[in-house]
């Protein structure tokens, strides 16, 4: 398997250096639909690194409690569509009525239901109410009952087992050696998730830890999945419970320093992402690198698919989820 790549490059990355680095956030959202928020999230923290910039706790719950929501979202966008190719028409529509509430809960509380618009340099545009997290945790309890019956219902149905079960194994040292990322990563039993190390921890803000499979193979990739859907409603309702009071943003001046260089990590529904930014004393950044999760995992899928019956491949490819729009930005 050799995958080509490049065929719809936007050269996105190109763009920072004809934009100032508070209108660049607006193209980072646009680097992935699904993954929106977190582009934007990354990209502020990074240049906020860059310049030295510390944002108030209140801001940084609320974008970790829409980061969340959109991991939520993506992870039952993706059900859907493995619903569908197990044979589950009905299941499939299910998944998808559950992710409208979530994208309900995005135009309430930020008016967007894709993108979100919400993050800025030195914190975020909009608060959320106590109305309004009132009305995030009476969803999300409705959601988690619904949720965990489709959940079961897709991992101890014998069809879906006989379709993953030993197929697109990756061992664990296959997904060390290759750097694989993300749940495509923590299903071959590599605890290796950015939400709990790091510059990307989110240490006290929420109690946190990877949730892995040992088994390597389809199976184990979708039930990492279904299992982190309840995990991300479980550390939203942990945020919304103890959300502190104060400001959402600070007031950020003047522009990076030349030659100022600041790296960030993010955990994106498919996994670790990294951005890298380097400054030249302008409101124009002189470099901007995003590596995605989908790029890391490339060599991965390869493996994955190495002497597999041609029947599996479709399966396969769908359990890693790979991201064209985020791969091609």
């Amino acid at each position: 398997v050799l995958p080509q790549i490049g065929f719809v490059h936007r050269g996105l990355e190109k763009l920072v250096e004809t934009r100032d680095y508070n209108q660049f956030i607006y193209i980072a959202e646009r680097i992935c639909g699904i993954c929106a928020t977190g582009h934007s999230i990354g990209y502020a923290e990074t240049v906020e690194s860059l310049m030295g910039v510390e944002i108030p706790k209140r801001a940084e719950y609320l974008r970790i409690i829409w980061h969340e929501l959109s991991r939520v979202h993506s992870h039952l966008l993706w059900l859907g569509l493995a619903a569908d190719a197990f044979g589950f028409e009905s299941m499939f529509m299910h998944c998808w009525r559950l992710r409208e509430r979530v994208l309900d809960l995005f135009e309430k509380t930020t008016g967007g239901r894709v993108i979100l618009s919400v993050v800025k340099v030195g914190g975020v545009v909009r608060d959320i109410d106590a109305t309004q997290m009132a009305e995030i945790n009476a969803v999300l309890d409705g959601l988690k009952d619904d949720y965990t019956k489709i959940m079961n219902t897709l991992l101890t149905d014998t069809s879906v087992k006989n379709r993953t079960v030993g197929v697109g194994h990756i061992s664990t040292e296959d997904a060390r050696s290759l750097s694989m990322v993300g749940p495509f990563a923590r299903a071959s039993n590599l605890p290796y998730d950015v939400r709990s190390f790091g510059k990307g921890a989110y240490g006290d803000l929420a109690d946190f830890q990877p949730i892995v499979a040992t088994e390597g193979d389809c199976y184990a990739r979708v039930k990492v999945r279904c299992l982190e859907v309840l995990q991300s409603i479980e550390i939203i309702k942990e945020l919304a419970a103890k959300i502190p009071a104060g400001d959402i943003e600070v007031a950020v001046k003047g522009a990076p320093a030349d030659g100022a260089q600041a790296s960030n990590v993010l955990e994106q529904p498919r996994g670790e992402c990294y951005y890298y930014a380097r400054g030249n004393g302008s409101k124009n950044l002189e470099r901007m690198r995003i590596r995605t999760p989908t790029s890391q995992n490339l060599a991965g899928m390869t493996v994955a698919l190495k002497g597999c019956d041609l029947a599996d491949v479709n399966m396969i490819i769908l359990t890693i989820d790979p991201c064209i729009s985020c791969t091609e930005r």
